[in-house]
């Protein structure tokens, strides 16, 4: 296996134990103690997955993830001892991918990222909408493919994580159609819908929040009670 996986981690006995880990399982491994050696090594180096505590010196796990969330297909773990569901739910509302408590099971751990490159590996090798060049146009706002960009009646831009553009790139391709999270979780992430799984709910609360910063957008995106959730604007969709 040729993933890459960097551990950031300040706790020297942990980082080093999870070095050896994946080391182990076959992956080439970068580590980094705070924040700014993480940001050196992903400017100098491929990096597949980031495995990430949330208490740092500087600036948090919680923090640095802002600046992964701009990177596409770049996964993300948190890997913590801070076992608090706010944190949990921020951390997935920031892009990551999964939310792990210490102690942890050095099994689980290899599976769940296993599982993670296999899905980055799938999705950059497949993914026929990104890979055109296409623009939606609806209500006076805009979503372009090739730079993943929301812009709104005004021009201003909001540039969207992975995650969240593929959901409005699926609202935008299927305007009227009810989508259940099962089918919008795996187009965001690739995977299957969890146990009390709420990544599609933070993502869509989060482009809704763009809409809502324009007060003659109409609510475009209506929850489905029991069902899921469905885009009721017009959509003009252009290849470029």
């Amino acid at each position: 296996m040729n993933a890459r996986i960097l551990i950031v981690e300040d706790e020297v006995v942990t980082r080093q134990t999870l070095t050896r880990l994946f080391q182990q399982e076959g992956y080439e491994v970068f580590d980094a103690a705070d924040g700014l050696q993480m940001e050196n090594i992903m400017r100098q180096e491929r990096v597949d997955v980031v495995i990430m505590d949330v208490n740092l010196p500087g600036k948090n796990g919680l923090e640095l993830a802002e600046s992964l969330r701009e990177s596409d297909n770049i996964g993300l773990i948190f890997l913590t001892g801070r076992d608090s569901e706010d944190d949990r739910l921020l951390a997935l509302e920031l892009g990551a991918d999964d939310y792990l408590i210490k102690p942890y099971n050095p099994k689980e751990l290899t599976i769940r990222v296993r599982n993670l490159c296999r899905r980055i590996e799938a999705s950059r090798s497949s993914n026929p909408v990104e890979n055109n060049s296409v623009e939606f146009q609806f209500h006076g706002w805009r979503l372009n493919s090739d730079s993943r960009c929301l812009y709104s009646p005004e021009n201003q831009m909001f540039r969207l994580p992975k995650s969240e553009y593929r959901a409005l790139e699926l609202f935008l391709s299927n305007p009227g159609r009810i989508l259940d999270r099962e089918t919008l979780v795996k187009r965001m992430l690739d995977r299957e819908l969890r146990p009390n799984d709420r990544t599609v709910d933070v993502a869509i609360r989060r482009i809704r929040r763009h809409f809502e910063s324009h007060p003659e957008t109409p609510n475009l995106i209506t929850t489905i009670h029991g069902e899921g959730y469905r885009f009721i604007g017009e959509v003009d969709q252009q290849a470029q």
